[in-house]
């Protein structure tokens, strides 16, 4: 009997680890569940909002608007495409304008989700983030004052002049790479080096024909060259920090549909109405 007993509590026993086992296995399954998410896609889902930086003073891309209320909204090309962004994930969108130099640190260090700022992805970006595909192109020119226009009829003919240009840009890289004996003064803002242009510091400035034609529109006393910077490409591109392929899937179909629908044209005839009217308050 004794026997008989002692079996039926060992197997009582036996059956209730199991039980204990089973019902651990649920409960670990049920805390930690498996997502393919990235780290940033998480990030933005869980904080409501998408934090995205750029840089004003680079209109129609971006520029402070003058018509709102505290004159410290930004608008442009890029904060409509932010925008579109902002929808497609179903969060709000929260802008941090900073300097362009300032742009991708921020974004290594998680001070902002993305960067929208009319970023050429080049090959030594592309070692620090990744990039979305691009959304407008355009050439890269050079601005002189108007008095001057007739000076310039190629590159070479401003070799060794003073050039003027936006700290960090694309145009930085290009004048020192295909200017020679360029004595380059950076500065934080394009309007900053225009000003350089206007009285007499710098010969030229080197821009993104679209910002070039902006420019011109409320800057009679200057001229564009019809002479471009050679091995550019690449356009414009939605910078995005490294393993977060999911957001720049979102990012790509956002592009693809507003490039087939017309809208980023639309876009930026808009903004370049904008700007110049905000240029004129």
């Amino acid at each position: 009997m004794k026997k008989i007993t002692k079996a039926i509590l060992t197997g009582a026993v036996i059956a209730g680890m199991f039980m204990a086992g089973g019902c651990n296995n649920s409960s670990s399954g049920s805390s930690s569940p498996k997502t393919n998410e990235s780290a940033l896609m998480q990030k933005i889902k869980s904080s409501g909002k998408l934090t995205v930086g750029t840089a004003s003073g680079f209109p129609p891309y971006e520029f402070l608007d003058t018509s709102a209320s505290d004159g410290k909204k930004i608008d442009g090309i890029d904060i409509k495409l932010a925008e579109a962004v902002a929808k497609k994930l179903g969060v709000k969108l929260e802008i941090q304008d900073m300097t362009f130099q300032s742009l991708l640190s921020s974004l290594t260090t998680g001070k902002v989700d993305i960067a929208v700022s009319a970023i050429n992805p080049t090959e030594e970006r592309k070692k620090t983030v990744d990039f979305s595909d691009s959304y407008l192109e355009g050439k890269q020119t050079l601005l002189v004052r108007k008095e001057d226009a007739g000076k310039y009829k190629a590159l070479s003919d401003f070799d060794g002049k003073r050039i003027g240009v936006q700290k960090s840009t694309i145009q930085e890289k290009l004048a020192n790479e295909q200017i020679k004996n360029a004595q380059i003064v950076a500065l934080p803002k394009v309007a900053d080096a225009l000003l350089e242009l206007k009285t007499g510091k710098v010969d030229a400035v080197p821009v993104q024909n679209i910002v070039g034609g902006q420019y011109l529109l409320t800057n009679s006393d200057l001229s564009a060259t019809n002479i471009y910077f050679s091995n550019y490409s690449g356009g414009a591109a939605v910078a995005v920090p490294k393993e977060s392929a999911d957001v720049i899937k979102v990012i790509n179909e956002v592009i693809a549909e507003n490039k087939a629908n017309g809208n980023i044209d639309k876009w930026v005839d808009e903004m370049t109405k904008k700007a110049v009217e905000n240029a004129k308050k």
